[in-house]
Formats: structure tokens, C-alpha cells, sequence
């Protein structure tokens, strides 16, 4: 609750921007938890120091443009790019190593459940780069899909629990559950959607 609080007071003196900023730099892998990012600008939203909408697009804005940049680093550096000093403390050859061979396996589906692996997130989005088995157009409107689940759950708990931290923090810790359940949800109702139109189909109905 202390980190909480304390990138609260931070975004309450610089507002959107000082969000936008450690979204983009969680993108880099910097050690701040995304989730508690975007609960924060919340957070100040319920406070009435920025736009809960608003604040909603910031949040879209910052998490997709720094995953924008890792897959761009990877795809236009490939695997020279674990040299440089912004990666080489985050991303071991050993992580990358088990995190592409996930990738050959799965493709995309692993870009859709990276946004919901904050250590794994930013490894998965390099190694998308590097692999160069998805577009950049794919890997953003996969990784768009995903961050409207995500990002709207944390915005929106920060505003509403502006006024309770306790049982914000309570939220807090329930939130990733939250996030998986309704993935699972989503995907089960995209199954059935498949499963019924191929049903129908072979019927030979419309």
C-alpha cells in the first residue's frame, strides 16, 4: 500500500503525464508494477485530479506505445538488441531462450496472455520482434484486444476505491484474478462462437 500511496502523490503533482511516462517505462521493464500504475491514475481520477475517461485512454495510450517499442526493438535489433544496457538487466539469454521456444509453439495466443504476466510481458514482446512471425499490425491490435480487458479493470478499481485504501489494496490483490477469469470467459464464449458457426455449417445453415 506505501508504493500505492506513494505513486499517488506523484501522479496528483504531475497528472496524466507522469502516468503516461512510468506506463511507457514499465514497458522497458522498469520495476513498477503496470497494475499499480494504472491503479494509481485511478486512484487520483476518484480524487478529482484528472478524468476517470480520460484517464482510461492515458493509460491505453502508455501501455500500448511501450509495448509498441519492445516489439519494435526486437524486430528492428533482433537478438543484438540483449546487448544494450536497457535490456541486458532485465531479459537473460536463458528467459529469452524458453520464452521463444513458447513462441514457436503458440504465436500470438502468447502475445494475448503476455499482457496478463507482468514478468513475462516484456520478454514476450521482445521475442514477438525478433521472430518476425507476426506483423507489427497483428501483434498491436492482438495486444490492443488484451490491454481493454486489463487496463479498464485497474482504472477503474483506483476510482472507485479512492476513498478506501484498504479495501482498494483488497481489489488490488483479486484484480490479476479478476483478469484471468473474465480472459477465460472471453475465450470460452469465442470457442463456442466458433464451435456453433461450424455446427451450423455443416447443416447447411445460414
Amino acid at each position: 500500500m506505501d508504493f500505492l500511496q506513494t505513486l499517488v502523490s506523484i501522479f496528483m503533482q504531475y497528472g496524466y503525464f507522469a502516468v503516461f511516462g512510468i506506463l511507457i517505462l514499465c514497458g522497458f521493464g522498469l520495476p513498477v508494477p503496470e497494475d499499480i500504475s494504472l491503479t494509481a491514475g485511478g486512484v487520483i481520477s476518484g480524487l478529482g485530479y484528472a478524468n476517470v475517461h480520460i484517464m482510461f485512454f492515458v493509460g491505453m495510450a502508455g501501455v500500448l506505445l511501450g509495448d509498441a517499442f519492445v516489439f519494435w526493438l526486437g524486430s528492428y535489433y533482433g537478438e543484438k538488441a540483449l546487448t544494450l544496457p536497457i535490456l541486458r538487466t532485465v531479459l537473460h539469454p536463458e528467459r529469452f531462450d524458453k520464452v521463444r521456444e513458447q513462441f514457436k509453439k503458440y504465436g500470438r495466443w502468447v502475445v494475448f496472455f503476455g499482457r496478463f504476466m507482468p514478468g513475462l510481458r516484456m520478454p514476450i514482446f521482445f521475442t514477438a520482434g525478433t521472430s518476425k512471425q507476426i506483423s507489427f499490425i497483428r501483434f498491436f491490435l492482438t495486444d490492443g484486444f488484451a490491454a481493454l480487458i486489463s487496463v479498464p479493470i485497474w482504472v477503474y478499481l483506483g476510482y472507485y476505491g479512492a476513498h478506501n485504501f484498504d479495501e482498494l489494496m483488497g481489489w488490488v490483490r483479486n484484480g490479476q484474478t479478476i483478469i484471468l477469469v473474465l480472459v477465460g470467459v472471453s475465450i470460452a464464449a469465442l470457442v463456442f462462437y466458433w464451435w456453433r458457426r461450424k455446427h451450423r455449417e455443416s447443416r447447411g445453415e445460414k
